[in-house]
């Protein structure tokens, strides 16, 4: 049954197959198992053709498919899920009118994933009739709540961007200085607003026509508490946390780093032309003995005294089975995308790491030497 509008006290900003398959479909969960009176507003937030016509389905249909296809505990695991969370869609370019009567009387919280362009501002002014760019679209809304004398929001963004909620106050504070030039909003912006970091991690491998998504069981979303921090919702896969930090050390040098390894031990023994994907190349002893004995002997040794807290070994078997998983299709080309770029984010920091604790990283170290390293004719390699 689809949620009144009245409830939709979440406004998400994007239409995206990841949002589709993480916070709504956890919302439509607490509505269902704990009694939840919060539902979703979706906001599309640009003016492509394929965005609306996502942006219509949701708009008319009273729930989408969720599939979770993957591994859990090494079983195979097939559900189809539906989402009922979502009471209604709005386009931003078409309905702007509508989404800031919304914004100004019901919402509460906001949350966004606008892509890796998505905190561009790239000259926008909140000025405009409809803002382009999300940051512009996002303080007018604001500012249009501040001068209806309303509460501050919680702000809770899914982008891939380190402290990304402290990162979008500092745009919107910067927007509004700049296009409103009023001291009492900047304060409204700095006080009564909630600005949260958080970080997101599920793989959400392909949507469903005219709306859906395909998701992994594997979901997290670690939220930084805040003296201000309410949650919409509760569900088994958000942990509210002191520090993101460990985490985002966790994901990068565990998850992260295996996939860029991985790659480049898939480029050094030249099977570019008879592997595609990461679960193919799980299946070959070559590659997975080899980032099997790199993630257990330099890799976990190092960062269990980084990170003496954090449940890395559990964590690195939840990643096999993810690499594991039959059902997606995760390319090992569209992982080696600015693969030089990832060697120095990935590996070359536990490489340093390392030397501080008196670890040998061989592997590591060799991985490093091969940057430029390309058996592939294609420039989306090594950008």
């Amino acid at each position: 049954m689809r949620q009144p509008l009245s409830q939709a006290s979440i406004v998400q900003f994007g239409t995206s197959r990841f949002l589709l398959g993480h916070v709504a479909a956890f919302a439509s969960s607490a509505i269902a198992e704990e009694g939840s009176r919060e539902a979703v507003l979706v906001v599309q937030t640009s003016a492509r053709p394929e965005g609306k016509a996502k942006a219509n389905a949701l708009a008319h249909q009273d729930s989408y498919p969720l599939h979770i296809k993957g591994l859990r505990n090494g079983v195979p695991v097939e559900e189809h899920l539906s989402v009922s969370s979502v009471a209604g869609c709005l386009v931003a370019q078409d309905d702007w009118e509508a989404l800031e009567r919304h914004f100004i009387q019901t919402a509460r919280w906001v949350i966004s994933n606008t892509g890796d362009s998505g905190y561009d501002v790239a000259g926008d002014t909140s000025l405009s009739a409809v803002p382009a760019s999300f940051p512009g679209k996002l303080t007018k809304l604001l500012y249009a709540r501040f001068k209806a004398q309303r509460p501050g929001l919680t702000l809770l963004p899914c982008e891939l961007i380190g402290s990304n909620g402290q990162v979008l106050k500092e745009i919107v504070s910067s927007l509004a200085r700049k296009d409103y030039q009023d001291a009492h909003f900047s304060t409204w912006l700095d006080v009564e607003c909630c600005w949260v970091n958080t970080l997101v991690d599920r793989i959400v491998s392909a949507p469903l026509e005219p709306v859906g998504a395909v998701a992994e069981p594997y979901a997290l979303w670690a939220v930084q508490q805040a003296p201000c921090l309410i949650m919409p919702f509760e569900h088994p896969a958000i942990e509210v946390v002191s520090s993101l930090q460990p985490y985002e050390l966790r994901k990068l040098h565990i998850l992260n780093l295996a996939h860029t390894y991985l790659v480049d031990q898939w480029l050094t023994l030249d099977l570019t032309d008879s592997i595609t994907y990461v679960r193919e190349a799980m299946q070959e002893p070559k590659l997975r003995n080899a980032l099997s004995e790199v993630m257990e002997t330099e890799v976990l040794p190092v960062l269990a005294l980084e990170l003496p807290n954090m449940d890395l070994n559990v964590y690195w078997q939840s990643t096999l089975e993810r690499f594991d998983n039959p059902f997606l299709d995760h390319r090992l080309k569209d992982i080696a995308q600015y693969h030089n770029d990832k060697l120095s984010r990935r590996i070359q920091p536990v490489v340093v790491m390392a030397k501080n604790y008196a670890i040998p990283t061989p592997k590591l170290s060799d991985a490093l030497k091969r940057k430029n390293i390309s058996n592939i004719n294609d420039k989306t390699t090594l950008l």
